[in-house]
């Protein structure tokens, strides 16, 4: 299993540290919201945290679905970040870290979304106030020794749209959106943050439908 260790293709531009993308038109640092009538079996249900949104196009980390039976500290093992005698050494944070399908694309590669109390020069990307992203093993490492960010999340591949895609699905009101809140991207209550999500914009599921219109 590879860790990404440059920002990943297709991300479009940097995205804006200070949280500014809404008010350009682009989503990074907000939330992206399934409808309950999403088509696309990859994303019923998502709750996706924008990375980058750009002209170029958009990426994106689904924060709600567990990425089955994977066990970080396990993972820990496997990439030889840990020896398997020590998992029972780790701290806290580390062993009850969530390990997430981030999305379809590169599914082999490990994506950190984490509280911007921790940063590696020329490693980490600040995408909104308190949420930044790191692609490096150097971060799988610091949480292994307790060195890491105070909040964390490893997600396993990431979403992707090609340039105007993202746009397009949005009208077609496959999408809602909504501010992001470090407690619903970190929370360790995926399965229901889909509803807190929904409920964030003060929606009740059961009256969505495909002729709704976006948050």
């Amino acid at each position: 299993m590879d860790l990404i260790r440059k920002k990943p293709a297709g991300a479009g531009g940097k995205a804006d540290a200070g949280g500014d993308g809404a008010g350009r038109g682009y989503l990074d640092g907000q939330l992206l919201i399934a409808m309950p009538v999403m088509e696309d079996p990859r994303f019923a249900h998502s709750v996706i945290y924008m990375c980058a949104h750009s002209s170029e196009g958009a990426m994106g980390i689904v924060v709600n679905h567990p990425a089955g039976t994977i066990d970080f500290p396990e993972l820990l093992v496997q990439l030889d970040i840990i020896q398997k005698a020590d998992q029972i050494k780790l701290p806290e944070n580390a062993g009850t870290m969530k390990v997430l399908k981030g999305g379809p694309v590169e599914t082999g590669r490990g994506f950190v979304l984490h509280s911007s109390d921790f940063f590696i020069k020329d490693a980490t990307l600040p995408i909104d106030d308190g949420i930044c992203l790191t692609a490096t093993v150097d971060i799988l490492k610091a949480i292994a020794k307790g060195a890491g960010p105070k909040h964390a999340i490893l997600a396993l591949g990431y979403a992707q749209w090609a340039p105007g895609q993202l746009e397009t699905e949005i009208q077609d009101n496959g999408w809602l959106h909504c501010a992001a809140d470090p407690d619903l991207v970190f929370g360790r209550d995926a399965g229901e943050k889909y509803l807190r999500a929904l409920r964030k914009i003060g929606i009740d599921p059961g009256m969505l439908s495909n002729e709704a219109g976006h948050a």
